[in-house]
């Protein structure tokens, strides 16, 4: 069974970033396909079935949260499990430094929207 996953208000941000991105460069057909492939990405990392690694490894083997990531186009998807749930932390361009992006966002609590 799936579990509820949500988006924090920056993971909102970068979703309409990538959309409006998307749109002006592509078109909106293109920009509604995109959104679509990562929105069922997020919904397959709550039903299980998308396979993800450990920030850790990237980062810091001394992180506090378990951030995780898997890829869906070009980019990446950042999540925390928890209890509740899936939290979908942001959304990460493949050409981002990623090391350097993960940090910033464990340093951060997500803030979740209601």
């Amino acid at each position: 069974m799936p579990k509820p996953w949500r988006l924090t208000r920056q993971a909102e941000a970068s979703l309409l970033d990538i959309a409006l991105w998307t749109i002006e460069t592509f078109g909106p057909r293109q920009a509604r396909a995109y959104e679509e492939d990562l929105i069922a990405r997020c919904s397959g990392i709550a039903t299980g079935n998308v396979p993800s690694q450990s920030c850790r490894a990237i980062i810091d083997t001394d992180l506090k949260e378990d951030l995780r990531f898997t890829r869906s186009g070009q980019h990446f998807i950042v999540f925390i499990e928890d209890s509740d749930g899936i939290i979908i932390v942001d959304f990460l361009h493949g050409r981002s430094n990623l090391p350097a992006k993960l940090a910033s966002l464990e340093k951060q609590k997500p803030e979740q929207n209601h």
